[in-house]
């Protein structure tokens, strides 16, 4: 079996909310551009939004169940919260009626994040409405995710067994950044790596209770390959840098879970050595071009696994994240 946690989609029928809001220019049938006022974001085809056209690559990849995920450019997190909420109610809804009577699509809804409050309601509303889980951006502007109002959600997330998926987002730009998708290549990888420090270094970890379930998108960032130097930091600079924490970085790798689009088999084993085979998924960005395919390749190719091994990491630690076991 596979599952695959990473994948992501624009509903066919978004609106337009106005000027300088995300919108979906229609080209033709089969092709369409996520705008971001009147800038072109990213093109992109049927596998965003037709069911049959991903049930087709999922036959192809071998891919049993997926994790359908907003498109992070569309949570409105810099918005006025009420507009946000708007935003959020209306793309997963949208994304319930795409996906609407095929079982091996497990939606993920958005929130406002940056209003606790109406982000715990709306998760509420989405998980009786038949979502499976939440993703979220990984900061909210300066607000990281040891911030209180994001907390205070993690814990409600934790209350009702909702598992979240956190995506890089809104990485900072300038001109070393702007270049060959270095905001991609650089720009995902550290902000995933901060939020990982910060859930640690902010005590957000020793506050929560163990029963929230989460993963971090792309491998965890780079946190992986550069735990030894956090926690080295952490017993020779604990002045400044433990913070809020109780332990040591490497003692809370079992906290989270991270997936494996790291497309090499030596950062995969990186990746499973650091925070253990328990806690490694497949994930695969479908259907972005940066995303991999066939999906659980390197997975699947990689030696050093045992079949036990990798029977977890292709499905049964997808399926406790899903809290289906």
């Amino acid at each position: 079996m596979l599952v695959d946690v990473h994948t992501h989609l624009v509903p066919y029928g978004w609106p337009d909310l106005g000027p300088g809001r995300p919108w979906l220019r229609i080209d033709s049938e089969r092709a369409a551009m996520i705008m971001v006022g009147e800038t072109e974001f990213r093109p992109i085809g049927p596998q965003t939004w037709d069911p049959p056209t991903r049930l087709a690559d999922m036959a192809d990849d071998g891919v049993d169940l997926q994790v359908v995920s907003p498109t992070p450019v569309f949570f409105g997190y810099d918005l006025p919260a009420a507009e946000a909420a708007k935003i959020a109610r209306i793309f997963n809804d949208l994304t319930l009626e795409t996906l609407a009577g095929q079982p091996r699509f497990l939606p993920f809804c958005q929130v406002p994040l940056q209003d606790p409050d109406a982000a715990c309601a709306e998760l509420d509303r989405c998980l009786a409405a038949g979502h499976a889980g939440v993703e979220i951006g990984n900061h909210v502007g300066d607000r990281d995710l040891d911030d209180e109002g994001i907390v205070t959600f993690l814990e409600h997330c934790a209350h009702v067994g909702a598992p979240v998926f956190v995506h890089p987002w809104d990485m900072p730009e300038g001109p070393r950044l702007n270049r060959w998708m270095a905001r991609w290549l650089t720009g995902m990888p550290a902000e995933t790596h901060l939020s990982v420090l910060t859930m640690i270094l902010g005590g957000v970890f020793d506050r929560v209770p163990e029963t929230l379930r989460l993963c971090f998108a792309h491998g965890a960032g780079s946190f992986p390959f550069w735990l030894g130097r956090a926690d080295n930091a952490w017993h020779r600079r604990g002045d400044i840098v433990r913070g809020r924490s109780q332990r040591p970085p490497s003692r809370y790798v079992h906290r989270f879970f991270a997936d494996t689009v790291v497309f090499d088999p030596a950062a995969l084993r990186v990746l499973v050595d650091t925070l253990g085979e328990d806690q490694v998924v497949v994930g695969s960005d479908y259907p972005y071009p940066l995303g991999e395919r066939p999906v659980g390749a390197v997975v699947r190719g990689a030696g050093f696994l045992t079949a036990g091994q990798r029977e977890k990491i292709t499905s049964g630690n997808a399926l406790r994240f899903l809290g289906r076991t």
